[in-house]
């Protein structure tokens, strides 16, 4: 148990502390290593072995909270618990669940090629007055977009990007992938830290872009997809 608990609570080593962290709980849930009754390890514990703050923790076990698989109680025996179980009747909802190897995998690779690539390419173009006021329009719209409205205003800065590489086919081809990934999130929930943290990486993208580099931005488009694929991969695998 004690190696299966270090496996899958390893020190997180990316930019995406919190996306992470709900992963990783998702897979000690889903994984059962911590079964439904059980308490997780102790937040000092935990925050410890996963290498990131005790507020990051807290943020992630409350968004898993809401979402119906731990609950927290007070008291001397108090702590965080699983209360996920798979219901009957589950396999047929995982059964139409994008497999891990290859529907969720294949977009979530299509999506890194295409958008990590889109953003080196926004960022080597000269842009017009109009190509770089497009992307701080946009940038805006999410920065001021509510809970429910986000993924689509999300969906429009990343087409933006692609818009001003200059290329119709890379545009095209963005928003196909950017279709698939949609469907993908729709059956997860909206996490409110994650929306904070993908705005400041949103921030940081354009920024590059506008300052034309090509590196930074395709680093900062790199972190900030890993972010998305993490929570895709804990909450669909």
């Amino acid at each position: 148990m004690s190696l299966a608990v270090d496996a899958v609570f390893r020190p997180i080593r990316t930019g995406n502390a919190f996306e992470e962290t709900v992963e990783r709980l998702l897979h000690a849930i889903k994984l059962g290593v911590v079964t439904a009754g059980e308490r997780l390890p102790a937040e000092r514990e935990l925050a410890l072995k996963l290498g990131v703050s005790r507020a990051t923790l807290r943020d992630a076990i409350r968004e898993l909270e809401q979402a119906g698989y731990v609950e927290s109680r007070r008291g001397r025996s108090g702590g965080t618990f699983v209360i996920y179980q798979p219901t009957p009747g589950a396999d047929e909802v995982v059964a139409s669940l994008p497999p891990r190897g290859s529907g969720l995998e294949d977009a979530l690779t299509l999506r890194s090629v295409l958008e990590c690539g889109a953003a080196e390419a926004a960022a080597r173009r000269q842009l017009s007055d109009d190509e770089r006021r497009h992307l701080g329009d946009r940038l805006a719209d999410c920065d001021a977009a509510d809970r429910p409205g986000y993924r689509q205003l999300d969906s429009r800065l990343h087409l933006a990007i692609a818009e001003v590489t200059g290329s119709t086919s890379l545009a095209a081809a963005v928003a196909d992938v950017r279709m698939r990934i949609n469907d993908l999130l729709d059956q997860i929930p909206v996490l409110a830290p994650n929306i904070e943290h993908s705005r400041i990486q949103h921030r940081t993208l354009v920024d590059a872009i506008l300052a034309r580099d090509p590196l930074a931005a395709r680093a900062a488009a790199e972190e900030h997809l890993d972010g998305t694929a993490a929570l895709l991969r804990g909450f669909l695998t």
